[in-house]
């Protein structure tokens, strides 16, 4: 663990702040300044399809309305993909190896093998590129990382011990995609990494990912955070998580003090009824001063929200 807690926010720019995000943003923010640390923000863009910079301005200039000011200069992704290229084809090169599969020759050989897989799960990558080098890979190939076949646990710090086999519920996952793009996997582990990051609270969604994460840290060699926290989902009264892909509502921040405290109630936190009428400075005093983890722990939804 670094001397200084430190946490961070990294949203991914292929829209504006929505709800879901915002209590994301939140509560990172304050549980990390409740235990005295530094909060970072790191815009996740590296996706060059999806992610704009309005978008990512956007999100900026809503974080600043709420009075969640960063500590160090916001890092963008899209301007370090000579970093993760370095770690590909070094601390990484010998476990990962190009892969020519197409999508319609891998379920030619589901069909042929009968490959099953149950509702919902991955479809775990037969291997059947895990003989070519990495260093003959064709421009036009994927870069998988061969993840080894362990069950490893870690303590999160809302949902419990949790284990995971990340070689059989992930299988090799993508770092670099065909088209040249780097993964979210490898562009956050090594962001993680490389920010020193010590907590890292972050929505339930993503927790599938953190064993192969973790393994991928040491495999870089990069320091691994000391604490996680998985945080309940939002819902829209359809069933699915509060998303940019479901169309998500963006946040209004012309009444930042309302939208604070429409998301400190969401996730659980005291709120003094003087505090409806206080400032974003006062209110995330208060929310910092009272934080409190007890009201998250071992959920999975903070509750239906209409957008």
């Amino acid at each position: 663990m670094t001397a200084s807690p430190i946490g961070r926010f990294a949203p991914s720019p292929t829209h504006h702040l929505h709800l879901g995000s915002l209590t994301t943003a939140v509560a990172s923010y304050c549980h990390i300044k409740s235990l005295g640390g530094k909060w970072l923000v790191r815009i996740e863009d590296i996706d060059f399809e999806r992610c704009k910079d309005s978008y990512a301005s956007s999100i900026l200039y809503d974080l600043e309305a709420l009075g969640l000011h960063w500590d160090a200069e916001v890092i963008y992704q899209s301007a370090r993909r000579a970093i993760y290229e370095d770690f590909l084809h070094n601390e990484l090169a010998n476990v990962s190896y190009a892969c020519h599969c197409s999508r319609k020759q891998l379920d030619a050989y589901r069909t042929a093998h009968a490959v099953q897989h149950a509702l919902n799960s991955p479809v775990v990558y037969p291997r059947l590129c895990l003989h070519r080098q990495l260093d003959k890979a064709h421009k036009d190939s994927k870069i998988r990382l061969q993840l080894p076949n362990v069950a490893t646990a870690f303590v999160d710090g809302l949902q419990g011990v949790v284990w995971d086999n990340p070689a059989i519920s992930l299988g090799d996952v993508v770092l670099k995609r065909q088209n040249q793009m780097i993964n979210y996997i490898l562009a956050c582990t090594i962001d993680d990494g490389l920010q020193n990051i010590s907590h890292i609270m972050r929505g339930l969604d993503i927790m599938p990912m953190t064993v192969a994460q973790l393994q991928l840290l040491d495999m870089c060699q990069l320091p691994k955070p000391s604490y996680f926290y998985h945080l309940p989902l939002l819902y829209n009264p359809d069933g699915q998580k509060l998303s940019k892909q479901n169309l998500a509502t963006p946040i209004d921040t012309s009444r930042p003090n309302e939208l604070l405290l429409q998301a400190l109630a969401l996730l659980g936190q005291k709120i003094n009824p003087q505090l409806y009428d206080a400032s974003c400075h006062e209110i995330l005093s208060f929310a910092i001063e009272h934080w409190d983890n007890k009201p998250l722990q071992h959920k999975s939804s903070l509750g239906v929200v209409h957008t």
